[in-house]
């Protein structure tokens, strides 16, 4: 499956680290990536949120498949691509809640970065946590197990764990345990340069955490 429900709100892993989430008449888009065939219209995005530049997770022409004219746009604020429309950029420690939230759908912007790393240093990119049906979804875009993480509140955990670039099995293990979400999703692997095996991440978040839900996702 590609898809689940939890508690109404729609899941389905886009591949990589893309995800449409789908929940309160809402649909969210985060890093589409390779998605195959144009969504129709009423499938394509109300908000976009990329969490950085680099080409499989800012990919203009998977943008341009989701957006469609009102949709909002969040991208990192130095990143160098350029959208028409509704577009916002964003930094770490953002918070777009109240006055600020946007589409009713209230939003944190979360640092995600690389500890020992060069591919993703800290400024580069970021990470969402999503607020939708009451549940707060936390993705955590291409990012090691920073100290920051362990102090995310979140219902609903996305974590990378191809290594290499983003954290590893094991490291994102230890980041689920710090985060402590009914549920986690892993993501960031399956393609041809990055090797992890999504069965090894959940082993091991039992082996720290049991009351951890562990679903794993085809693309």
């Amino acid at each position: 499956m590609n898809s689940v429900d939890i508690e109404g709100i729609r899941i389905q892993w886009l591949g990589n680290s893309g995800f449409l989430l789908e929940g309160e008449g809402k649909k969210i888009y985060i890093d589409p990536y390779q998605i195959g065939k144009e969504p129709v219209f009423d499938e394509k995005a109300d908000l976009l949120l990329i969490t950085h530049e680099h080409f499989d997770h800012c990919s203009p022409e998977d943008i341009r498949k989701v957006r469609k004219s009102d949709t909002t746009t969040l991208i990192p604020e130095n990143c160098s691509l350029e959208f028409r429309g509704d577009a916002r950029r964003v930094a770490e420690g953002d918070i777009l809640a109240d006055g600020l939230e946007i589409k009713g759908v209230r939003i944190e912007v979360v640092p995600a970065y690389n500890l020992d790393k060069p591919y993703h240093p800290r400024g580069l990119g970021v990470g969402y946590i999503i607020e939708l049906a009451g549940l707060r979804i936390y993705h955590a875009g291409d990012s090691d197990f920073t100290p920051e993480i362990e102090t995310i509140i979140a219902d609903i955990a996305l974590l990378p764990i191809g290594g290499t670039y983003t954290m590893d099995e094991e490291e994102a293990a230890s980041a689920a345990a710090a985060i402590s979400p009914g549920v986690v999703i892993p993501m960031h692997y399956g393609s041809e340069d990055i090797e992890a095996d999504p069965e090894r991440f959940k082993a091991l978040v039992h082996s720290k955490n049991p009351d951890i839900k562990v679903i794993i996702l085809d693309s």
